[in-house]
């Protein structure tokens, strides 16, 4: 699990096996609800193999806002760091092998990540990363009509064009299930 992370910082092997004792293993299907919206997050993952998404209810429509690929962390980070209720839901989307780590070990880890300056950056580093993801999202529907959305996803992020399905893409762009096929459509010709 912690392959990436030993080839980045070599220098840490030990540290990686002791903080992979820390993580579960588990394999879970398709369609599995990891966290509901409104409970408090108290495991936070990495995924091995598989994807996830994050998603809330909106007036009884699912919203889909983030999806997350292989060698990426998820959790409700605002609810598992401040113990509050998570503001959505997260799901696996296709068969997932994932790694889950309890707060009060993650804790435990992070007060020894934060004491070596490289892992302390690195964990920043994915944290603005996210951070920036989010922006970059908000911002395109200010910016970008659907269809340049769309084409910038194309672009961007061509994982999420080639394994999720339609509807949660529909979601994702803020457009229904048919405006995407006419924008695809379109785009095709």
């Amino acid at each position: 699990m912690f392959q990436l992370y030993n080839k980045q910082f070599p220098q840490f092997n030990q540290l990686w096996d002791k903080y992979a004792m820390l993580y579960h293993r588990i394999e879970v299907p398709a369609k599995t609800i990891l966290l509901n919206e409104g409970d408090v997050s108290k495991k936070a993952y990495i995924i091995e193999q598989g994807c996830i998404r994050a998603w809330f209810n909106n007036k009884g429509k699912d919203v889909t806002f983030q999806f997350f690929f292989e060698n990426e962390a998820v959790s409700s980070i605002e609810s598992f760091r401040r113990g509050t209720p998570s503001l959505y839901s997260i799901e696996t989307i296709e068969s997932c092998v994932l790694y889950w780590i309890h707060k009060k070990d993650w804790l435990n880890l992070q007060n020894e990540i934060y004491a070596i300056p490289e892992l302390r950056e690195q964990l920043i580093d994915i944290t603005l990363n996210r951070q920036l993801n989010y922006m970059q999202h908000f911002m395109s529907f200010i910016k970008h009509t659907p269809k340049e959305r769309y084409l910038n996803l194309v672009k961007e992020k061509p994982q999420i064009i080639k394994r999720i399905p339609q509807h949660y893409i529909a979601s994702y762009l803020g457009i229904t299930s048919v405006s995407l096929s006419r924008i695809r459509n379109a785009v095709v010709k």
